[in-house]
């Protein structure tokens, strides 16, 4: 429990600086399809992408930070919110939502891989992996898995809380 009220202290913060941050009209209109294989809905989604290609998101600020990073999909509220890195998937609220230059990871469930900037990680399930700041080639499913990991690499854990205070 104390976790959770760590993560969320951490999360709502953030998005809190997100909510404070001016809205800026995107041009054509909201209709979700624009130039370069992008697609975007929802307040802020999107809204620095320059030359990246092939992005989706959906959500509130969804992929807001993104300028040249592409084929990412964030579907949630700040889903890879401060992302700048190619070929992430992010499905939930603040899933990925710190990532800055990771590649190659997929985060599905609310809170997943909040921490992450490194590459190749994939947590399912609601906080999994949500420490993590520079591990690699980590896989986490299941709420609460792998939650302590901050730097270990090359771990699997699968099942509620698994492997919740270790990391190699």
């Amino acid at each position: 429990m104390k976790n959770r009220s760590t993560i969320w202290m951490t999360i709502l913060p953030v998005l809190a600086c997100f909510a404070l941050l001016p809205a800026q009209a995107v041009s054509p209109a909201p209709d979700g399809c624009y130039p370069n294989l992008t697609t975007a809905e929802g307040c802020g989604a999107l809204n620095s992408l320059t030359t990246g290609a092939a992005n989706t998101a959906l959500g509130w600020r969804s992929l807001l930070s993104t300028t040249d990073g592409s084929f990412n999909t964030g579907v949630g509220a700040a889903a890879l919110a401060l992302n700048n890195g190619s070929s992430n998937t992010a499905v939930g609220v603040a899933a990925l939502l710190l990532n800055s230059t990771g590649s190659n990871n997929t985060a599905v469930g609310t809170g997943t891989l909040v921490n992450n900037t490194t590459d190749r990680n994939t947590a399912v399930g609601a906080s999994a992996l949500n420490a993590d700041n520079s591990g690699t080639d980590n896989c986490a499913v299941g709420f609460e898995a792998l939650t302590s990991d901050t730097t270990g690499g090359a771990n699997t854990a699968v099942g509620r809380g698994a492997f919740q205070h270790g990391h190699r």
